[in-house]
């Protein structure tokens, strides 16, 4: 299993990014996928999950209505567009897989992780 995100970078408040995440190894049709980031200082937060089974993501409060996360099967890949982008924003952001917990979360409570893209909101 394969998890390579990109699409990080610094971006001023207000400004958009889009995040891939490329996967293999695993039929990535049929596997619930997830954005995970880390602030400085921070514990793991969840942003967003998709399911494969719908086109209905799920986000965390925080990022509605400025994020959109989405997949693309034929491509083995998903993505997270994050528009109107805030200083609070500013983590390492992962893609995982397998995540049995969300409250509270940390490394194990995801079976894969990517090794993670920084995003920085700054001006």
């Amino acid at each position: 299993v394969q998890l390579v995100e990109s699409g990080g970078g610094l971006v001023q408040p207000g400004g958009s990014l889009r995040l891939s995440c490329a996967t293999s190894g695993f039929t990535f049709s049929s596997a619930r996928m997830y954005w995970v980031r880390q602030a400085p200082a921070k514990g793991l937060e969840w942003v967003s999950i998709l399911s494969p089974l719908t086109d209905k993501p799920y986000y965390i409060n925080s990022v509605k209505g400025r994020f959109t996360g989405s997949r693309d099967n034929a491509k083995n890949t998903m993505y997270l567009q994050m528009d109107s982008l805030k200083p609070e924003d500013t983590a390492l952001y992962f893609c995982a897989r397998d995540c049995t917990s969300l409250v509270e979360m940390t490394r194990a409570s995801c079976n894969y992780w990517g090794q993670g893209t920084q995003v920085t909101v700054s001006s």
